[in-house]
């Protein structure tokens, strides 16, 4: 296990601490993840150009992944502080789920790789352009999913009542200016995942029918 340093940032599931200028450690805090799996996805990814950290594989823990230590704010906070346009967001999260998609599987023939968190505060912004970060979630299977999971996140956002309500649903729209690529069969998986999420908090779980009801007057689908 590498040393590490003072803690950079926490998520809902795992704290990112320093290592040296270039590298950071991402720890799991509730041993769910498999470090391994994770970091060998997306060295496949980045293999085929697609924009995600450099990384370490571990050679035992199943807890703790090396990662290239990225300069910039997430596209979340670009968003909050103005730098950056909620419909840019939504498109630029468009684009990069288009980009993904392209990527073979690994193991599954005619599949391929999703990320199924892929949201504003899991890319950073840096100076050479977005990259993609926490691939916990990552699965192989139909691309139609990711973008589900994707809408689904944005538009819990969009139908609470928060200052964030407004930005996340022209996220939400510019994601779905090309609605192709969502099914409703997708949809109907995302919400079931999405309750099933032991970080979802109850008021988040609460919103998944107005939110999945709030993507189909936007998708009309058959």
């Amino acid at each position: 296990m590498p040393p590490t340093g003072r803690l950079l940032g926490s998520g809902r599931d795992a704290d990112v601490y320093e290592i040296d200028e270039a590298w950071v450690l991402r720890r799991d805090r509730q041993g769910w993840g498999d470090s391994a799996a994770v970091g060998a996805v997306m060295d496949h990814v980045r293999g085929y150009g697609y924009p995600v950290p450099r990384v370490r594989l571990p050679d035992s823990s199943r807890t703790d992944l090396v990662m290239e230590r990225l300069s910039g704010p997430t596209m979340l906070e670009a968003c909050l502080a103005g730098s950056l346009g909620p419909e840019e967001a939504g498109a630029t999260l468009a684009g990069l789920l288009r980009e993904l998609h392209t990527v073979p599987a690994r193991r599954s023939e005619g599949a391929r790789i999703l990320h199924l968190d892929l949201h504003p505060d899991n890319v950073i912004l840096t100076a050479d352009g977005p990259r993609v970060i926490d691939w916990t979630n990552t699965e192989e299977g139909d691309p139609a999913l990711d973008w589900a999971i994707s809408s689904m996140i944005l538009a819990q956002v969009a139908v609470d009542d928060t200052p964030i309500a407004a930005p996340a649903t022209a996220m939400l729209t510019a994601l779905l200016a090309d609605p192709s690529h969502l099914t409703e069969d997708a949809l109907a998986e995302a919400r079931r995942r999405r309750a099933a999420n032991p970080t979802m908090t109850r008021r988040e779980v609460e919103l998944l029918g107005v939110a999945e009801e709030f993507i189909r007057r936007q998708v009309p689908f058959g």
